[in-house]
């Protein structure tokens, strides 16, 4: 059967299995995929829609990743479908983001599609079960793959004391983890996003790298940590970010999180509503900040790179940008388990640098 014949009758498949999921309250349906991962991998499902397990070995922060695409954090929050995403052929799953106590974030609706974009403007508030029962989950999961692990801080804790959460989840998650992630950069926790910036993110970098130390002589392993930034920074904020993160010597940098403006979404009725936006509208200010951060680093540590792919040209686009690795998530959403492998081959056709 030619290849492309049968791509076509996987996109289709995919098409309408997500055809039903939309015609549901979109966070609802969200659960009930979360839920139906586990079982739909057992059955082979995730073939049946186009899943492919390619390996692409990609060495990065130390780790080795066995393809360069990643799920990013949000999709799955509690750790509660990590066999089932394993079965996609992601080459690293981030979960998360989780906090030291469970929160049941921002009052509903808070999530939004816009298929007729690709996007998403989500306004969850770090809903989550608590640091305790994402890692109940990760014990149960029989995934040996590579897992990044995104903490943050409890809505009402303040900025103040914002550091004691980071470090209570990255004391809880250290030996689990294959990397943690830091998330100082949702738009969606108040207050949130003025820890990525002068003294407070100096300070909490600090704090994180003395931690790491420690951990890393209790645990006799060392696991990375990657700091997750915000796609709404200028050019000057950005070189600020960099200077930090060099300084600490982190081990690498996500960027970028969901964005506050609306540019792409203009005629869309939900443009209104508050929240972060994710999926196509993101790609170009995604991108701008990973080319910007890339030449502020200038190879100090690497960058992840998030934001708008939805095929493969964009995950491409974002190496090319500078990133070592890149994570989907709303083009996932919308366009299913063949954007990995898309995503995938587009990166392994770049010319080598």
């Amino acid at each position: 059967m030619p290849h492309s014949f049968l791509k076509n009758g996987l996109v289709m498949l995919y098409t309408l299995a997500k055809s039903l999921m939309f015609s549901m309250d979109a966070e609802r349906s969200h659960e009930i995929a979360l839920n139906a991962m586990n079982v739909s991998a057992a059955l082979g499902l995730p073939a049946l829609m186009g899943a492919e397990k390619l390996e692409v070995p990609t060495e990065v922060m130390g780790i080795r990743f066995p393809n360069p695409v990643g799920l990013a954090a949000g999709l799955d929050k509690n750790g509660s479908a990590i066999d089932g995403l394993a079965a996609m052929g992601f080459g690293f799953i981030e979960v998360g983001t989780v906090t030291p106590r469970p929160q049941l974030g921002n009052p509903k609706p808070r999530l939004f599609r816009i298929p007729e974009h690709n996007a998403i403007i989500n306004r969850m508030g770090f809903n989550n079960l608590g640091v305790d029962a994402l890692l109940a989950n990760v014990d149960r999961a029989r995934y040996k793959g590579v897992l990044g692990i995104n903490i943050g801080k409890n809505k009402d804790t303040t900025n103040e004391h914002a550091n004691d959460d980071y470090l209570y989840c990255l004391r809880k998650v250290y030996s689990r983890a294959s990397y943690v992630a830091i998330n100082i950069s949702s738009p969606n926790t108040p207050g949130l996003r003025t820890l990525q910036f002068g003294d407070s993110l100096n300070t909490l970098l600090e704090s994180l790298k003395n931690e790491q130390a420690k951990q890393a002589n209790l645990h006799d392993r060392y696991v990375p940590i990657a700091v997750k930034i915000a796609p709404d920074m200028t050019d000057e904020e950005i070189e600020m970010v960099a200077e930090s993160l060099k300084t600490y010597e982190m081990d690498g940098v996500i960027a970028t999180n969901t964005t506050l403006s609306r540019e792409g979404v203009e005629d869309s009725v939900l443009q209104r509503e508050a929240g972060g936006l994710s999926g196509a509208p993101v790609r170009n200010k995604s991108t701008k900040v990973i080319r910007s951060l890339s030449k502020a680093l200038d190879g100090a540590l690497p960058i992840i790179g998030v934001g708008g792919i939805t095929e493969g040209f964009d995950a491409a686009e974002k190496i090319e940008a500078g990133a070592s690795l890149v994570q989907v998530y709303s083009g996932f959403i919308y366009k299913g388990p063949g954007l990995i492998s898309d995503s995938v081959r587009a990166i392994q056709a770049l010319p080598a640098q």
